[in-house]
């Protein structure tokens, strides 16, 4: 064990252990085991690695300028910030991240994030140049690891690269998608069934309609998540603890964020009112709504395949057996990718709901809920990627639909005299219903007793040619008129 001490005193940390006395309090205060997202963390590497190759530079234009004033600006030696730049590159691709113990939900605005990282780059620098962790006169977490740097703008800025580049694996998962409903459009264009409205029997139509407010609701999710990363582009590194740049080199302000962008390869901006981005997160509550739409359009998606393929709708859609459905019912099987996307949704609302209210918990300078807003945030975008995976992968891709029961049970409504009343009129395409509901018969069967119309002209009107027709024109009716005399 290695001893480490702060002002409010001492706390006994593993030898070996790249975190510290800030992460061990942070850990003890709050008590959850809820994990921190593995992609925020990453995130917050790079952008220490960006605040380390911005002070070689300034070190290097200072070196060269002003030469007797190194000493007095405190920039450490060059290999050491070498090692922190090699340190905070292996923690922007996961490494350490056992060692960052700070849960997900905290209080403090983050310090306890920017701390842990802090510890480990630190401790982890101390490794690379041969010495022991917890040798903070050498590398001290704070006045080297993070130098020029505030909790308030590092932590923020680690959470908008992640978003962003969660957003660009959603946006493609979104597409993905679509393509596939696009395909079930086209297969079944022609495929009649029976709408519905209010859960009842309502007019002719095709799954070929029906994938395709699905197709053109994914094209509408994808284009807003297109643009969701020029919402959430412009961060506050460089601003330090408000968005002033109090205590920050005017050089490490301007060159920083052009740094982090060839870091990132992410088009980030750096905010033209620095305490503004770090005191208000309506940004992160606009580009959540923008989730929270394509959650609803997943749910509609998903809730009305998995009624239409349920065995009260008489199972015209088949899904594809994924899994066994019951321990004790054999040969049941359930609609578990639909009820998980559901599930999923109804998940994303709570998250819209807290980020919205804690958003609007900001105060002053300064939101204290920047952890458990990005939290929500990383959450919902990891849910919709998922969503989106499996509704493909496991849902669209083997789904089957029956044409022939679709096509008897839409004969076999009385809603579908709707589409011959221009014709026959109101009144005799009522009769028809009537005898078909009562009787329980199809549309052909009833009109065989009634002779509302000729059996081939039924027929005809029957096709999809004619029931798929947008409205009908005054020479349909002169046409039907004709053929009658």
């Amino acid at each position: 064990m290695r001893v480490e001490k702060d002002f409010l005193g001492e706390v006994s940390i593993p030898a070996k252990a790249l975190f510290g006395i800030h992460s061990a309090r942070a850990a003890d205060n709050f008590p959850n085991t809820e994990p921190f997202e593995l992609p925020w963390y990453e995130a917050i590497g790079k952008v220490k690695q960006a605040c380390y190759e911005t002070i070689l530079n300034y070190r290097a234009a200072i070196r060269k300028e002003h030469p007797d004033l190194l000493e007095k600006l405190r920039i450490p030696e060059i290999h050491i910030l070498e090692a922190m730049y090699t340190a905070a590159i292996e923690i922007s691709i996961g490494d350490h991240f056992k060692h960052f113990i700070v849960p997900a939900i905290q209080g403090g605005a983050g310090t306890s994030i920017n701390m842990n990282i802090n510890e480990i780059i630190a401790n982890r620098a101390l490794q690379i140049i041969g010495a022991e962790p917890g040798k903070y006169s050498i590398i001290d977490p704070i006045e080297t690891a993070n130098l020029f740097q505030s909790t308030n703008d590092v932590v923020p800025t680690g959470l908008t690269i992640a978003i962003m580049k969660l957003l660009t694996k959603l946006e493609d998962g979104i597409n993905t998608t679509r393509l596939q409903t696009e395909t079930l459009e086209n297969r079944y264009r022609d495929t009649l069934r029976l709408c519905y409205t209010q859960m009842q029997e309502a007019v002719p139509g095709t799954y070929g309609q029906l994938f395709s407010i699905y197709n053109d609701a994914f094209s509408r999710d994808w284009w807003r998540v297109s643009k969701a990363s020029e919402r959430i582009k412009q961060v506050n590194l460089g601003g330090g603890a408000t968005g002033t740049g109090i205590a920050i080199p005017r050089y490490f302000i301007m060159e920083v964020i052009p740094n982090l962008r060839k870091i990132t390869s992410q088009p980030l901006a750096q905010g033209e009112n620095l305490p503004d981005i770090t005191a208000n997160f309506d940004r992160f509550t606009e580009v959540h709504a923008i989730l929270k739409a394509h959650a609803v359009n997943l749910e509609k998606i998903a809730n009305d395949i998995r009624l239409l393929a349920s065995d009260i709708n008489g199972k015209e859609i088949l899904l594809p057996a994924r899994q066994a459905g019951s321990s004790i019912m054999p040969g049941k099987i359930n609609p578990v990718i639909p009820e998980f996307i559901i599930s999923s949704a109804h998940e994303i609302y709570a998250n819209d709901q807290m980020i919205t209210t804690l958003s609007g918990q900001g105060t002053l300078d300064l939101n204290a809920y920047l952890p458990s807003i990005g939290r929500a945030m990383i959450r919902t975008l990891k849910l919709l990627i998922s969503a989106n995976r499996t509704l493909k992968e496991n849902m669209l891709n083997e789904i089957h639909i029956d044409p022939e029961a679709a096509a008897q049970r839409l004969f076999k409504s009385p809603s579908v005299t709707t589409a011959i009343s221009p014709l026959v009129g109101y009144n005799n395409a009522s009769k028809l219903a009537n005898k078909m509901r009562e009787e329980n018969l199809n549309i052909f069967q009833a009109n065989d007793i009634l002779k509302i119309l000729p059996t081939e002209k039924l027929n005809t009107l029957m096709q999809p040619g004619y029931l798929l027709k947008k409205g009908f024109t005054a020479r349909d009716i002169r046409d039907f008129n004709d053929e009658e005399q």
